[in-house]
């Protein structure tokens, strides 16, 4: 006896036979319909485009400016542990204006610019000295005062 006397239809060559039909049929369904929500999320244009700083304006003279740490966060605007870094971010640039820099690239909207950190997740934080030499990297949600207790372990002080 063949394979299409078994089970009724072509063995799955397909003309309508086994794989069209049960339990089969919707795993290929909801497979497919993943498939779509994952190009979907993948491609569509962002939703929120990441303002840059904005400038500083000219004196018309040399401006010296101090070299400052630096606090980089690599996360995305729609990431739940990257929202959750964002007021925590706000507060540590503006209690520490002129003694920490801390700036924010969403990876998601801009991922060329993320490329050269080699980041595996978000969100990820990575502690520069006024030199621009790594020390230190966290991957995920971070808390303030652990952000604070890692700078002083580092050897830099930020008094508010």
């Amino acid at each position: 006896m063949s394979d299409a006397e078994i089970t009724g239809g072509d063995a799955c060559g397909c003309a309508r036979g086994s794989c069209c039909k049960g339990p089969v049929k919707w795993i290929w369904i909801v497979l497919l319909l993943a498939i779509g929500a994952v190009l979907v999320a993948r491609y569509r244009g962002p939703a929120r485009k990441t303002e840059a700083a904005p400038a500083v304006p000219s004196t018309g003279q040399a401006e010296v400016r101090k070299a400052l740490p630096r606090l980089l966060d690599l996360g995305a605007g729609k990431c739940v542990p990257c929202k959750m870094m964002m007021p925590i971010l706000d507060d540590l640039r503006e209690s520490y204006t002129g003694k920490l820099e801390v700036a924010f690239i969403d990876v998601w909207e801009d991922p060329e610019a993320a490329k050269p950190y080699e980041i595996r997740i978000i969100p990820t934080q990575i502690f520069y000295d006024a030199d621009g030499k790594e020390l230190f990297r966290h991957e995920g949600f971070f808390a303030k005062e652990d952000i604070l207790a890692k700078w002083k372990e580092l050897g830099v002080e930020l008094n508010p």
